[in-house]
């Protein structure tokens, strides 16, 4: 398995534990601060997860398509990828 795709499952199995743990924290009435805190970092992780998927894929997908004479396709896909990362 590729060590990115390894790194990046890993960091999912990390914010799935991040939110079992938000779920705790809101059934068990914790302070509101520390709940907005731990979302955060979950937010901030899957922003983490984002940036290597996109590094990726323009590093790889998006360079054979060009070599492979789809630019179009490959800077549609980009422009897509910007506008959602723009959210």
């Amino acid at each position: 398995m590729n060590p990115e795709k390894n790194k990046i499952l890993r960091r999912l199995k990390i914010i799935e534990g991040q939110i079992r743990g938000l779920e705790d924290m809101v059934e068990n009435d914790k302070y509101c601060i520390d709940v907005i805190t731990q979302t955060s970092a979950v937010k901030q992780a899957l922003s983490g997860v984002e940036d290597s998927l996109v590094e990726g894929h323009l590093s790889t997908c998006a360079l054979r398509q060009m070599k492979a004479g789809g630019e179009k396709k490959a800077i549609g896909e980009i422009l897509r990828v910007y506008r959602l990362k723009r959210r």
